[in-house]
């Protein structure tokens, strides 16, 4: 089977790179599309940039506002328990 010839593109003079078409279509990259740069040994690697920081649990507990007492946690297990039988309920 013979390789498809490979995709060529040029460095503008302000450091940017065209990607051709065919690519932006594959990977639905529009546009204003935001992507993020890794250098590898081998060249340099374009990924969709994430849409979401990462973050971690201990960072956003309490972020909702909730006016009330606070509930237990055999509140929220029995609350959690509930709403599993009212959305697997058969009857």
């Amino acid at each position: 089977m013979a390789q498809p010839d490979p995709l060529i593109t040029t460095v503008s003079t302000k450091g940017q790179v065209i990607l051709p078409k065919a690519i932006r279509q594959r990977r639905d990259w529009d546009a204003g599309t935001r992507l993020v740069v890794e250098e590898t040994p081998e060249g340099v690697l374009l990924k969709r940039a994430p849409a979401f920081a990462p973050t971690r649990p201990e960072n956003v507990f309490g972020m909702l506002p909730f006016a009330g007492e606070p509930k237990s946690l055999e509140d929220m297990e029995a609350g959690v328990l509930a709403e599993a039988r009212r959305r697997h309920d058969r009857d």
